[in-house]
């Protein structure tokens, strides 16, 4: 299974149906990512082998716009960049890396869940101040 072939997301669905191949500045238009950032993630080994034009143009494809919007996903957890450098190692050793793939993954999960936990708590405090200040300034209350 490739990098790819491991993720399951719509990104790759806002590109042009028609279009198989992408330059590097259609992709920073499609995900927001700078170029500079997308060669930077080629370079570190995030970002699978990117095919190149006889001119040395990058020609990215939808499969590396899906691995693109996961790698997205997981900055969102606040995953380090080596975890998901070593992630995209462990997929392109091959389907015998599925048990730690999947402790990385369920290593994050446990820190996104303990950051709800914490933003819950943090929401609760700010809802209680808001109720406060509308009881005493004569608003209404949350």
């Amino acid at each position: 299974m490739s990098v790819i072939e491991s993720t399951s997301t719509s990104t790759a669905t806002a590109a042009p149906a028609s279009q198989e191949r992408f330059t590097i500045s259609e992709v920073a238009a499609l995900t927001g990512l700078s170029a500079h950032t997308l060669r930077w993630y080629e370079r570190i080994g995030l970002m699978p082998h990117v095919d190149r034009t006889h001119t040395g143009q990058r020609r990215f494809t939808r499969r590396d716009l899906d691995w693109l919007a996961f790698v997205g996903k997981l900055r969102l957890t606040g995953m380090a960049v080596a975890d998901m450098v070593r992630y995209a190692e462990l997929v392109r050793e091959g389907s015998h890396t599925h048990d730690q793939r999947r402790a990385i993954l369920e290593g994050t999960r446990d820190d996104v869940v303990a950051r709800i936990a914490e933003l819950q708590d943090a929401l609760a405090v700010l809802d209680r101040k808001i109720d406060h200040y509308g009881t005493i300034c004569g608003g209404t209350t949350s």
